[in-house]
């Protein structure tokens, strides 16, 4: 198994700078966040990474998720270690407390998502979409929709995607095909495919919120067409509940170099049932909120295998014989 010791001290030596920036300490919501509260996260921090997250990356390479009768089954260890993760709270660290999060500054969940990255960056991918789909739907989703989603989505129970690209389009999404067609209800019924779909189906929650882009069938060609909608795996009733299944299904999970415990998928939407989200045809302005704080998180990503790839490259180095004096 690697080795990995989470970087604590250099993370408090950060956050140390960062509270006595002028700027920060007037932020009045993070006054009463002090040194000793964040080194007593990072130090917990610490153990469930280097403790339970840390052999899931062997089992992720070793044994990936397997699609098996319509169902994406994850890599063993992943329910037990998920369970735990939402037990103590990790993906609520910097959500809204009106949802059921803990309000902590940004850079501490960062500090978080560096560990985690370093730790299994395959079981990260489960939870770093939820968090950017969550952020997406507070900032652009009715009050009613926020209230249904939000709170099962911070406390992990519910998990979320990001449905771009298509078999003929990717970086150039005018092109996409996917369509929705408005109900009388308001609603819509999503028809199309999306392809290369991280944690676009999995066995770790009782739900998976799908923010897809679509075109209106009475919207225009290119990107000015295109919509986004909140398309459940699961109905949800009014009661926040989940009911029957929604047209959302897999085809295949693909075949990857690395970060195999991630399953990322083939996604069939067959006339599901979806929700628009933010202005008509303003699909893709809604959803560079999401795109945006991902870019951020991959940059971080890059942080954390740097960090264990140097730790386990210094190891090595002290043990090699070779070139020794």
């Amino acid at each position: 198994m690697p080795i990995y010791i989470a970087p604590v001290e250099d993370m408090m030596f950060l956050f140390d700078k960062l509270r006595n920036n002028k700027n920060y300490n007037e932020i009045e919501k993070y006054k009463e966040v002090n040194s000793e509260l964040v080194k007593n996260i990072l130090d917990e921090a610490a153990k469930i990474n280097q403790n339970i997250i840390l052999p899931l990356a062997k089992s992720g390479d070793e044994n990936p998720p397997i699609l098996e009768n319509g169902v994406v089954r994850t890599s063993p260890g992943y329910k037990e270690a998920y369970k735990k993760f939402i037990e103590d709270g990790w993906i609520s660290l910097s959500c809204d407390p009106k949802y059921g999060g803990q309000g902590m500054p940004k850079t501490v969940s960062i500090f978080f998502d560096e560990m985690l990255s370093s730790a299994s960056l395959a079981f990260k991918l489960y939870s770093e979409l939820t968090i950017g789909a969550y952020n997406c739907i507070l900032r652009h989703a009715s009050d009613e929709i926020k209230d249904i989603y939000l709170p099962k989505m911070v406390e992990g129970k519910w998990s979320g995607t990001m449905c771009l690209t298509e078999p003929v389009c990717g970086t150039d999404l005018g092109l996409l095909k996917t369509k929705a067609e408005e109900q009388p209800d308001g609603a819509y019924k999503i028809s199309g495919q999306k392809i290369f779909i991280t944690s676009g189906d999995h066995d770790l929650t009782e739900n998976i919120i799908h923010l897809v882009l679509a075109r209106a069938t009475d919207s225009p060609k290119g990107t000015k067409g295109i919509s986004l909608f909140l398309v459940p795996k699961f109905i949800v009733k009014e009661d926040g509940n989940v009911s029957s299944r929604n047209g959302v299904s897999t085809g295949s999970i693909e075949n990857k170099m690395g970060i195999k415990g991630s399953a990322t998928c083939v996604l069939n939407f067959d006339e599901a049932t979806g929700y628009m989200i933010g202005p008509k045809n303003r699909g893709l302005n809604s959803m560079f909120t999401m795109m945006n704080l991902e870019r951020i998180v991959v940059g971080i990503q890059g942080l954390g295998i740097s960090e264990i790839a140097y730790q386990n490259s210094l190891s090595y180095a002290k043990e090699r014989k070779q070139g020794k004096v």
